[in-house]
């Protein structure tokens, strides 16, 4: 039977309260107790802490809405722990009778039957331990054990002492620290990674790029630790880190384009653009079927005034899988290399590919003004300002609507 002082220790909570306090404590203790922040194999530990909060909550708020004044004093809470208090000594000491007599019955079988048993009786009891759900709290001091529920739904969890203050948690979270030997490294990483995602949902990747320094010195080839320091980095706006990091990810799977991408995208954002487009260059040979692949590496060619190989490549993106920003870069880069005709039938299948695009037909209306086909160009630009009131648009459609007439009565003379 769950008293009135377990229930508060559940929730963290101190008495007096009503039930507004006992709501915003089961709020925050759900946002932390989650089954959905758990680590890897926690959760169903989360899920019974969870359920046993959410109990103890029912029952304080059931307690508060009938109380005088919808307050549950401070000594109403004393009365109720004494109460439950000489339950559990009741029980406690029911146990006790039953274990001498069972110690009796083993020392009776022990002394006709010495060797029908082989098993030591001893325990070992633990005081320093960590939370496998919050390893970012340390190693904390275990206060007591306790437990809730009866039969078949016994809850056993525990109160603890961390530096950042005292904790209740599920028994089945803690990790018991042996200070005369080093943790495994395969836990020191799990341990520093589950404490750099809860950095991250709380939105300070500097933290989390700090916590995964140590996983990767506990392991300096895991991939997956190398790709989340990767982007704990790079959302901190620390690139050189980030690119030191990526390159080592990328030494490590050297058969995967994602850490190339990576890289492309970091390199891009410190304005090395030359690198950029040499590790976009290696996630099309590691991925040669990703038009996406392609198309980056041909606008990166196109920043570095490699028309040539911006050519080639944004033509085999265009092979793969044709998007309006592909054929507008292949139209530009067309456009570079003063071939005015691939230009236009770039920036014509554009408005083809998507009829409603502004910036399809606006940059075909720019390259057929490089033509002869005027009144072409003059429907290319109305359909682009029917669809987005351009200024550059506007002006193109004034200079070709002043050169249509001139171009008419040329014609007409000859």
């Amino acid at each position: 039977m769950l008293d009135l002082e377990q229930a508060l220790l559940l929730l963290e909570l101190e008495a007096p309260f009503d039930q507004r306090a006992v709501q915003l404590a089961r709020r925050r203790m759900a946002k932390r107790w989650h089954p959905d922040v758990a680590p890897t194999g926690r959760q169903h530990e989360h899920q019974r802490h969870l359920q046993a909060i959410n109990e103890a909550a029912d029952q304080l708020e059931r307690l508060a809405e009938t109380s005088r004044g919808g307050r549950v004093t401070r000594n109403a809470v004393k009365v109720s722990a004494a109460a439950a208090r000489r339950v559990r000594e009741e029980e406690g000491r029911r146990a006790y009778e039953a274990e001498q007599r069972a110690r009796a019955a083993a020392a009776d079988r022990a002394k006709h039957d010495p060797f029908g048993s082989r098993v030591p009786d001893h325990s070992v009891v633990h005081r320093y331990a960590r939370c496998l759900s919050y390893p970012e709290w340390g190693v904390g001091t275990v206060n007591g054990i306790y437990f809730s529920g009866d039969g078949d739904d016994v809850k056993q969890w525990a109160r603890m002492s961390f530096q950042v203050g005292v904790r209740t948690v599920p028994a089945g979270s803690l990790q018991f620290v042996d200070f005369s030997k080093p943790d495994p490294a395969a836990d020191r990483v799990q341990r520093f990674m589950t404490a750099a995602q809860h950095a991250l949902a709380e939105g300070d990747p500097g933290l989390a790029a700090k916590r995964l320094i140590y996983a990767r010195d506990a392991d300096p080839t895991n991939p997956a630790v190398l790709r989340l320091m990767t982007v704990s980095f790079w959302q901190a706006g620390n690139l050189p880190a980030a690119a030191r990091t990526v390159r080592d990810w990328a030494r490590v799977e050297t058969d995967r384009p994602t850490p190339e991408r990576f890289a492309s995208r970091i390199y891009e954002d410190m304005g090395a653009f030359d690198l950029a487009a040499d590790a976009a260059q290696r996630v099309t040979e590691r991925a040669p079927e990703d038009a996406s692949s392609w198309a980056r590496l041909g606008r990166l060619r196109l920043r570095l005034l490699d028309r040539g190989g911006a050519i080639s490549a944004l033509e085999r993106a265009r092979r793969l899988g044709p998007t309006v920003e592909v054929l507008l870069d292949l139209a530009l880069a067309y456009h570079l290399a003063g071939d005015v005709g691939a230009e236009v039938s770039a920036a014509e299948a554009a408005t083809v590919l998507e009829p409603d695009s502004a910036a399809a037909w606006s940059a075909y209306a720019h390259a057929l003004a490089r033509t002869a086909r005027m009144r072409e160009c003059v429907e290319a630009c109305e359909r682009a300002l029917s669809l987005d009131e351009s200024p550059e648009v506007a002006q193109l459609l004034e200079r070709v609507m002043a050169a249509v007439p001139q171009e008419l009565s040329e014609r007409s003379a000859a």
